[in-house]
């Protein structure tokens, strides 16, 4: 007679957050922002907070964003740093100009990224083909890119009805706009919005600002599902990821490691370039020299900030693009920013403390405190230190999560085929 004997179960216990799937937190964390704010916005004052129009507006400034740090992602997820979105960007606004004064509204998006492909493809060539370094490359890409649309434009676009070297002449954007029924001025989500009710009117302006869609921001947002599906469902991008990680496993199982790169940068400098053409679209079809005005680099730290994943990308550049909107929109609304910091920093030393980091638990403690100080003081950001906040954002998560943080392995660094990583 035999016993069989079972090991005890040694599994440690773990917390409801870790028994929640991915999207059940994603649910939970988009709810708490948005309970935050309902709050703030009701203790504060500042209706334009969580107003329609704040909503709508923040859409519009976030796509063009998350259309530049989902290409990044994909070239990172290659093992490219494209350090010059920007660049790409700024071709892809020229393209969507040339393109829509000629053909219409559908064709500029075309033209977009066909304009910013040609600036991955350049990037691929010095990186891939010739072996330059990645940074270098980038900052070249964004250097020349400007004198190029400078030439074109000028080549191009200068004695066309109004346009000029620094301006396209711009043609009629519209293609379709879907409006969900029962949301207009006078109707019942917009008096409830302007009831200033707490939570639920803030959730009406919510929906109404979410009502309205036009034809290029659709096609954005179904670019996220995407990239995310390309990236993590298909062989293309097991490939790419492993290009990535460690190229000369990839090498040694038959892939194309240069021609996965080679696809990765123009798909990437194709979303760059889709992002500039939403700025051309968004400005009644005009491009205009310095149109980007840097958010390529949002684009990059939002790349950051996300961890190197779609959903993440799509956060943060909502962040940044609530930001952007808000002291455009409603300047005075800032100052509210900092109750809305102060919680969230005393939500953070309660995270810390629980987890048994101290440190960390004081000095969000500290933050909290010093935010709630502000706001009590009724201290005014300036412009300039407004913009600023989407980069302090980023890098207080790089100090706090950079642990959590893990970009590609071989992102960055050039490889030769037969090379061992």
């Amino acid at each position: 007679m035999s016993t069989a004997l079972t090991a005890p179960d040694v599994t440690a216990p773990t917390g409801w957050w870790s028994g929640l799937s991915k999207r059940q937190r994603t649910l939970l964390i988009a709810t708490g922002v948005f309970l935050v704010l309902a709050v703030v916005r009701a203790v504060s004052g500042e209706n334009d907070l969580t107003s329609s129009f704040t909503v709508t507006a923040t859409i519009a400034a976030m796509l063009p964003i998350a259309m530049a740090g989902l290409g990044g992602l994909v070239a990172e997820r290659s093992g490219i740093v494209n350090i010059g979105l920007e660049g790409m960007m700024i071709l892809g606004t020229w393209g969507c100009g040339f393109f829509g004064y000629h053909w219409g509204p559908v064709a500029a998006l075309i033209g977009a990224a066909v304009g910013g492909a040609v600036g991955g493809l350049l990037h691929a060539l010095a990186t891939v083909t010739f072996g330059v370094d990645h940074v270098v490359s980038g900052v070249a890409i964004n250097l020349l890119a400007f004198g190029w649309a400078r030439f074109l434009a000028g080549s191009l676009f200068k004695g066309r009805g109004a346009g000029s070297e620094t301006n396209s002449p711009g043609f009629d954007t519209h293609v379709v706009t879907i409006r969900v029924p029962g949301m207009g001025d006078g109707q019942f989500m917009a008096k409830l919005e302007k009831k200033h009710w707490a939570v639920l009117s803030d959730l009406a302006g919510l929906i109404r600002g979410l009502s309205v869609w036009k034809f290029e921001q659709l096609v954005a947002i179904a670019l996220v599902p995407f990239i995310g599906w390309l990236v993590w469902k298909t062989r293309f991008g097991l490939r790419l990821r492993a290009s990535g990680e460690m190229p000369s496993a990839g090498d040694s199982l038959g892939v194309n490691v240069y021609k996965i790169q080679y696809v990765s940068l123009a798909l990437s400098g194709a979303m760059a370039g889709v992002a500039g053409g939403l700025l051309v679209l968004n400005n009644n079809g005009v491009y205009q020299e310095g149109q980007t005005a840097n958010r390529g680099y949002l684009g990059l730290s939002a790349l950051i900030f996300g961890n190197w994943r779609p959903a993440g990308v799509v956060a943060g550049s909502t962040l940044f693009g609530f930001f952007d909107s808000i002291q455009l929109t409603a300047s005075s609304a800032v100052r509210a920013l900092y109750l809305a910091a102060a919680v969230a920093a005393a939500v953070g030393a309660v995270l810390f403390f629980r987890r048994g980091n101290k440190p960390k638990a004081a000095a969000s403690l500290a933050l909290g405190v010093g935010m709630l100080i502000l706001f009590i003081s009724k201290f005014k950001l300036n412009e300039d230190m407004v913009k600023s906040l989407p980069y302090f954002a980023t890098l207080v998560v790089l100090t706090v999560f950079s642990r959590r943080l893990r970009p590609p392995a071989w992102a960055g660094r050039v490889w030769r085929k037969g090379q061992s990583t």
